[in-house]
């Protein structure tokens, strides 16, 4: 490839929260989801633009506050500009938190020189009141500075001129230490230069060694080219240096601190303005001592509310559709000639279930994922966050572990690969292994189904929606209290260490997308979590059609399984079929109740009876009592999490050991649980 022809690599850099993402979407065309909470990339997004007849690879990093390797968002950004050495670095500063911002950018223009400054939200900037000379900004930095509002059309063309008329900058400007660690730095320059792999700036490695939050043998390994040998003898000697100058890298970043601080008061001004009242005002309600647990509370209900009450119609909708489509189908095989036992193990087993699990994860997944997003956007999940931090910081955990809690919700895998926001391993840990503790989208409604049934089916509409979304309120905060309640064991026993501090971005109150969010909630959420649970129910009916259709002497291995799961689930109030349809239901905890139908109906395949009456009565002939259902609901929100989850939860651990943890966690909570509300209601004679 000619040097005309060349494609350029530019590098995104941000900390979270300043609309990176947003703006390697626009210029690149790909929909990455954006979120406005920290730490939602947490791997390298790479796309394509073109401009002016120039090819330009654009790499999106984490975001992240510091690149003196703390955390796992930190050590992948900085790796990549030491070791990929793009053509120009973008560092993306909110203009509105400029002092903050800096600190990256500082550290950043350590390692190179090819840098272009962004500041991007300047209308929200404006609207607090704050004010940035760029031009004085340029003349400090020495390096292109451009004010951008990713927001608006056509809003990154002064960005894009600043890319066209780039040419190689060696002057930028480099942050200065004190004395004590300048001399620090420069001895330990000295000692890596004869290892130092090749195009690692000896600075950037003596700072990366010195400030670093990992073992310095690991940094050792990763930047330069050593034997065992030669390692231990520079981590000996670096030891030796950090010992000498006691509290290294807290001076390091707080000579980043003060230099940036120093910048922002020679460039910002700021007056006040009715946003930035506005903002605080809603703060007080939002975080206030006494107002953010029944705020948190109501937001919730009202979400549960809304989703309930408005998944009924189309599930009902989507059961009749699929219910047609099964016939057609049926009808056109058999009048083809297909066999009558492969016929019905498609259409009854695989098709139904697929129909099934779609007719009831659709609706409620398309409603609720949408209010979680706009709740995202506006800017209160990481305001919930901060609400939980005492609450977690109490159980020996991270506040952070709160964004990993809502995003369970939704789905528990996601809830796990949520938890990379957690800089320390350990309570990265206790996220990942807790996650399932919160019930997800798939069994909603089952504890929907069980609570409409048994506990409100007295009750008319619109009462009846609010009593349910209210009872699972309650369902939710036991599953909260559980979550803090085995943090506090896990942190105490299996992981226990000294606790990180806890960082999280406060973005301003925004004004929120709602098409664009419905949009980019379904596409993104929705579909991706439907098309998950279609992939695991296909084979999973199958294998339901067989144990049903398969019979061993008079019985069905169906019926045998169940009778000798029986008195097991007798001890814990329930019975063999409901035990027996929970480990069938490990690809998706929404074919439980299918399983459960098909079972006391013995009709050899899925049985779909939308009509909660006609269920009850189903479910009551077959020995349900109030115990029953309480215990249904209890084991529906503490059990083994599903296939999806368990898969998740090994690739980020890496260890069978801690995805056993995982598994075994929520059933002993379950089975406990229900152990001991069977014992109870049996003393009371209930």
């Amino acid at each position: 490839m000619s040097a005309e022809n060349k494609e350029i690599r530019i590098a995104l850099a941000g900390n979270p929260n300043v609309g990176k993402s947003t703006i390697f979407n626009l210029m690149t065309g790909l929909k990455q989801h954006t979120g406005n909470w920290a730490g939602k990339t947490v791997d390298n997004a790479e796309g394509v633009m073109r401009l002016k007849g120039k090819s330009y690879r654009i790499y999106d990093l984490p975001g992240t506050y510091s690149l003196l390797s703390h955390s796992y968002e930190e050590e992948i950004a900085r790796d990549f500009l030491c070791f990929s050495k793009p053509d120009i670095t973008i560092i993306i500063c909110d203009a509105a938190n400029l002092e903050r911002n800096l600190n990256l950018a500082l550290q950043i223009l350590e390692i190179t020189s090819d840098v272009i400054l962004c500041l991007n939200l300047i209308d929200e900037a404006d609207k607090r009141g704050i004010y940035t000379d760029s031009v004085k900004l340029t003349q400090i930095l020495k390096i292109p500075v451009v004010e951008v509002c990713a927001k608006k059309k056509n809003s990154l063309l002064p960005l894009y001129k600043a890319i066209e008329e780039y040419k190689k900058n060696d002057n930028a400007f480099k942050p200065k230490y004190t004395r004590e660690t300048e001399s620090a730095i420069n001895y330990t320059e000295k000692l890596l230069l004869p290892y130092l792999k090749r195009d690692i700036p000896p600075r950037t490695a003596a700072l990366s060694l010195l400030g670093n939050g990992y073992t310095v043998r690991d940094e050792l390994t990763k930047l330069c080219d050593v034997g065992n040998a030669d390692a231990e003898k520079l981590r000996i000697e670096i030891s030796k240096i950090k010992k000498a100058h006691t509290g290294l890298s807290d001076n390091i970043a707080s000579c980043l601190i003060l230099t940036a601080e120093g910048i922002c008061n020679e460039v910002v001004s700021i007056r006040s303005t009715r946003a930035c009242e506005r903002d605080r005002k809603t703060d007080r309600i939002v975080t206030g001592r006494f107002t953010a647990i029944p705020v948190m509370l109501f937001l919730f209900i009202l979400i549960l509310w809304l989703t309930i009450s408005g998944a009924n119609y189309p599930s009902a909708l989507l059961s009749e559709f699929f219910g047609f489509c099964e016939e057609k189908i049926y009808n056109f095989l058999i009048g083809i000639n297909m066999n009558r036992d492969f016929v019905s193990l498609l259409c009854e087993g695989v098709f139904r279930t697929l129909s099934w699990v779609v007719s009831v994860m659709l609706p409620p997944m398309a409603i609720f994922f949408p209010l979680f997003t706009l709740l995202e956007d506006y800017g209160l999940l990481p305001r919930i966050a901060f609400n939980l931090d005492r609450c977690f910081r109490k159980c020996g955990a991270c506040g952070k572990q709160a964004l990993s809690l809502c995003m369970s919700l939704g789905c528990n895998a996601c809830g796990v690969t949520g938890a990379r926001i957690i800089d320390s391993r350990r309570e990265r840990l206790i996220a990942i292994i807790t996650a399932s503790l919160v019930p997800c989208n798939g069994k909603f409604p089952t504890i929907i189904s069980i609570i409409s049934m048994f506990i409100i089916c007295s009750v008319t509409a619109p009462f009846s929606s609010i009593l349910s979304a209210l009872s699972l309120a309650v369902v939710l905060v036991l599953a909260i209290f559980m979550t803090f309640l085995s943090s506090y064991f896990l942190s105490k026993t299996l992981l226990k260490g000294e606790q990180s501090s806890f960082i999280i971005e406060m973005p301003p109150y925004r004004k929120v997308q709602i098409g664009k969010t419905l949009v980019r909630s379904f596409i993104d959420r929705t579909l991706v979590i439907l098309g998950r649970a279609v992939a695991v129910s296909a084979p999973a009916g199958l294998v339901i059609w067989l144990l049903a259709n398969i019979n061993v002497g008079d019985s069905s291995i169906l019926s045998i399984c169940t009778e000798f799961l029986d008195p097991f689930g007798r001890l814990l109030g329930l019975d063999g079929v409901i035990i027996f349809a929970f480990i069938l239901g490990i690809p998706a905890n929404e074919i439980v109740v299918p399983i459960i139908i098909m079972s006391y109906t013995a009709g050899g395949n899925l049985t779909d009876i939308s009509d909660l009456y006609a269920l009850k009565a189903l479910l009551s002939d077959n020995g349900w009592t109030m115990l029953t259902a309480v215990n249904m609901v209890l084991f529906t929100l503490f059990h083994f999490p599903c296939s999806t989850t368990c898969i998740t939860i090994y690739r980020e651990t890496k260890s069978l050991k801690w995805t056993g943890a995982a598994i075994i966690l929520p059933t002993v909570i379950g089975m406990g649980i229900c152990l001991i509300t069977t014992f109870i209601a049996r003393l009371m004679g209930i």
